[in-house]
């Protein structure tokens, strides 16, 4: 059975897409711990990233810095976090967090909402700055 970010690759859920090649997804969280937060996301289903192939692992990484270069570009903070949890989704995806202080990548603080509008134009802002 394909994972809800398997749904959001193939378009069957809408998502607000940062950037997508023959082998990465990423998208903003809808359940953000910051503006901007963005998750990561191989298109080959593998539950715990510790068992992708390391060549795929290293070019994750690659990706999310990308996406990740991006973000500081359009949302101020001091840096973007990483977090790889692992246990919410059954597909690897790394969570990419603009933060300024440690409490703000504390998945146990309340989430933000944002309206549909705002998503998409943070998504688009975010996007065009992927070199």
């Amino acid at each position: 059975m394909s994972t809800i970010f398997t749904k959001i690759i193939k378009g069957e859920i809408p998502s607000y897409k940062i950037a997508e090649d023959d082998k990465f997804y990423a998208f903003l969280d809808i359940n953000p711990l910051a503006k901007g937060h963005t998750l990561v996301v191989p298109k080959q289903e593998t539950n715990y990233i510790f068992d992708l192939e390391d060549n795929l692992l290293g070019e994750l990484h690659v990706f999310s810095k990308k996406v990740a270069k991006a973000i500081e570009k359009v949302v101020e903070c001091k840096r973007i976090g990483v977090a790889v949890i692992g246990l919410e989704v059954p597909h690897t995806h790394i969570h990419l967090v603009p933060i300024n202080n440690v409490y703000d990548i504390d998945f146990s603080k309340p989430k933000l909402e944002f309206s549909s509008e705002e998503l998409t134009g943070l998504a688009l802002s975010i996007s065009s700055e992927i070199i």
